[in-house]
Order: C-alpha cells, then structure tokens, then sequence
C-alpha cells in the first residue's frame, strides 16, 4: 500500500570547449582513489549530449567531499545527477560538466568529470578533462581580505525543488493519468506555467517515492509510473521532453520513520511524508 512521489534533477550554463588528459581526484584523505581497471578505457561524453548545454557552475566545497566508497545517493546529494541521459540506476559512469570561476572577473573555466562505479556500485575512481582542472579543487591561498563593496556578486544558477504529496495527486493505489485528482493536476499544471512564463531554460528531474508498506518491487513500479506520468503532463504544458527526466525510487529514501508493520490507520499516516512527488527545476543561464 505504497505510494511514491516524484523527485527532481537538472542544470545549466555556458560552456566552453576544452581539451586535456583524464587524471583521478584525490581522496578527501590525501590518497589518490585507485586506478581505472586496464581494459576500462576514459572516454568523456561530447558535451552537446548532454541534457543541457553548458553544464552548472558547481559547489566547489561539495565536490571535494566526494570520495571513493560513495553510493550513487550520496553522490547525488552533492554534486547533484548526472549532465548525459547515462540512467541513474545501472550505468557504471556518471558524467558532468562543470564550470568553475577563475577569479578575474566573469572569466570561468569548463571541466568534464566522471565518476566511475564498481560492482557494488560504489564510487571507485574519478577522472578529470580540461587544462587546470583538478587544481581548482585546491583551497585558495590565504590573501588579503577585499572590501566587500569591492568585490563585484557572482550570480548563481538558480535551482528549486517542489515536493508534492502523492496522495494528494493520484487516486489510491493509481499511477496512470486517469489517476491523477483533479487538484493534483492543476498543481502540476501551475508549476508548468510558472515555468513558461519566466521564460527558463531548465532542466526538470521527477522522482516519484513510496512509503515501505506493501512489495518492494510493486512499489518501485508505481513510484516510476507516476514520475512517468508527472513528466508526460509537464510536456503536454509546453515544456520541451527532453528536459524533463524521470525516475522512481521507490520505498528507498524514506524522509521519516515510523514504528510497525501493519498497515494500521497510524502507521499509514505516520509514512504519509514518504509518499511523495519531487520535482527539481534547474535553470539555465
């Protein structure tokens, strides 16, 4: 008696066109992660593939508390999904492209990297294309402190999550578009017209999510068909398919537990936060 919701991905920004070497990233210990297997060659995606051209200006204190061991969800809550349409699930890669701020005024640099998972799925190595990449990794020198009037703001890449519950959007146990309640639509639809008219380019992730009640792959289902369904609605409203990605995650990132394992009225109400629809709209620059 599951029900999931729908999550978010996306990103966006200028991109240069850079060439280099792949070299692996340190470990936040100082270690460097091991070496791809020999017959696991580093070919980077062309950037135009990817979802978004231009790829994000990234959260550098982020990027450095990636580390080898990391399953993809603590990847992902860093440095957020992938910028190729590689899955989230079974691809053994995952590529970005990320711009990073040289500190000469709007100037910014343009990297390509790669995670690359083991069998257990677990982030093993990771592999850098572009001149001075890895560098901008380092902590900057210590330098004498700039009057803030000084020092022009760096605009950020706007991002947004909106999180609904499920059993406000589908009929119970439905997933379909005959499903969806009519308030639940007309939120969707909101959001999609909030999204025209400030005229974004975005990229949409939808993850739909269940509660632990009921078989675990049913629920993974149902949670991928209402993402599926949520997605196929945003589109009918105008905005462009192929910006708009989805994914059901199932009963595997709950956000509150809850005692028991009978399907009472309490427990049923106590999980109803896990049930639930995420939509994460990035913007373009």
């Amino acid at each position: 008696m599951k029900q999931p919701s729908i999550a978010s991905f996306g990103l966006a920004a200028c991109v240069l066109a850079l060439t280099g070497c792949a070299s692996p990233t340190p470990s936040p210990s100082g270690t460097t992660p091991p070496a791809l297997a020999a017959d696991h060659s580093v070919n980077f995606p062309d950037m135009d593939k990817a979802w978004l051209k231009g790829g994000t200006f990234v959260d550098v204190e982020q990027l450095r508390r990636i580390h080898t061991g990391m399953t993809k969800n603590q990847v992902r809550e860093l440095i957020s999904y992938p910028h190729f349409s590689e899955g989230l699930f079974g691809p053994r890669e995952w590529n970005y492209i990320f711009n990073f701020r040289t500190g000469k005024g709007q100037e910014y640099i343009t990297c390509q990297y790669m995670v690359h998972f083991d069998d257990d799925v677990r982030s093993q190595d990771f592999h850098w294309k572009g001149p001075n990449c890895e560098a901008m990794l380092n902590p900057p020198a210590a330098a004498t402190p700039v009057p803030a009037a000084a020092v022009a703001p760096v605009a950020t890449v706007p991002s947004r999550k909106v999180t609904l519950g499920a059993d406000g959007l589908f009929r119970f146990d439905g997933g379909k578009a005959s499903d969806l309640l009519p308030e639940g639509r007309r939120k969707i639809e909101r959001l999609a017209a909030d999204i025209r008219e400030r005229g974004e380019q975005v990229l949409i992730n939808v993850v739909g999510h269940t509660d632990r009640l009921g078989a675990e792959a049913y629920n993974s289902a149902l949670s991928l068909q209402r993402a599926n369904t949520v997605r196929d609605l945003l589109a009918q409203q105008g905005l462009p398919t192929r910006t708009i990605r989805a994914a059901g995650a199932g009963e595997q990132q709950p956000v509150v537990q809850c005692q028991g394992d009978t399907a009472t009225p309490q427990l049923v109400s106590c999980l109803q936060p896990n049930r639930r629809v995420e939509i994460e709209v990035i913007s373009g620059r």
